[in-house]
């Protein structure tokens, strides 16, 4: 990887977060046994703690039964839902967790997958890390997913536009590809929030990945060689083809494995319709079996 892509994303992922996510962080590290905790999502920019915290924990192995294992091999990451004690405020906290290795291959796109490369691309913070070892392998980490990103909106973009187009190529088409409802201009949006940041980064990413190109003013055009050009194509096409199976797939081991969903939708159920129902045992254990009971008292609380 070359230097100057690698010393951006060294510099982005140094961003400081506030006391109580970083406290969050190491407390995750330590109970979910990972080297590295990854932030990121809205409340990066916003610091509101009032919602939910995303994090991506980096374990150096895979961990749990052996059914768990094994869908973490093929269909990670695992997702927990976790509600922290921070001093005297209580943070909520969604919790992807997936071995290191497992995110490096994905990140370089070696990987059927679309979702690891595609999030961090944008941007995100090393909240904890165990040693020096754990914050480099990240940081390469992060730089390749900006290489695999850029190099599939070389061919998915225009023949020639602005560094902000390639970007919107990209994620319209990895929106499409994934099993997510997006509004209209969402990718815009994105990339409204820091736009000279994904203007740098392209060029960078695709000076790092090999992607010739020339600029004339605002404008940028890639030289793909159309072997190479071919090759991209052929790789995208088995991603879009795969995409929506994989996350339905995933939707499906989640509804069985996401440890807290119960705390975690009823939460959201309280927050979103103020309707405050508690955590029963069972709803706890079997939060599937308990969904429809749910709905039906949040439907009938609502009418009244």
């Amino acid at each position: 990887m070359t230097e100057p892509l690698t010393a951006f994303v060294a510099r982005e992922l140094e961003h400081a977060v506030l006391p109580e996510i970083a406290a969050a962080a190491a407390h995750l590290a330590g109970e979910l046994g990972g080297v590295a905790v990854l932030f990121y999502g809205s409340v990066l920019r916003t610091g509101d703690l009032e919602g939910v915290l995303d994090f991506y924990v980096l374990t150096p192995r895979a961990t749990g039964t052996p059914l768990r294992r094994l869908g973490l091999r093929w269909l990670w990451p695992d997702v927990s839902f976790h509600e922290i004690s921070v001093g005297e405020r209580t943070v909520r906290a969604k919790v992807a967790t997936m071995p290191l290795d497992t995110f490096a291959h994905a990140v370089r796109g070696d990987l059927i997958d679309t979702t690891i490369w595609t999030r961090f691309v944008q941007p995100a913070a090393l909240a904890w890390f165990a040693d020096d070892r754990s914050r480099r392998c990240v940081e390469a980490a992060v730089a390749d997913a900006a290489v695999t990103a850029a190099r599939f909106a070389a061919v998915l973009g225009p023949a020639s536009g602005g560094p902000l187009d390639y970007w919107a190529a990209l994620f319209r088409q990895t929106y499409r590809a994934e099993l997510r409802v997006e509004a209209p201009g969402r990718e815009r949006a994105i990339l409204d929030v820091a736009p000279a940041r994904y203007r740098t980064l392209l060029t960078l990413a695709w000076k790092a990945g090999g992607i010739a190109f020339e600029s004339h003013g605002e404008t940028v055009q890639p030289r793909v060689d159309p072997a190479e050009r071919r090759r991209l194509v052929r790789q995208w096409r088995a991603r879009a083809r795969a995409g929506k199976p994989l996350n339905i797939a995933r939707l499906v081991k989640a509804a069985f494995t996401f440890e807290g969903a119960a705390r975690y939708g009823l939460w959201k159920i309280q927050r979103h319709t103020g309707v405050d129902l508690p955590l029963t045992p069972f709803r706890e254990r079997h939060p599937v079996l308990a969904a429809p009971a749910v709905f039906w008292r949040v439907m009938r609380e609502r009418s009244r």
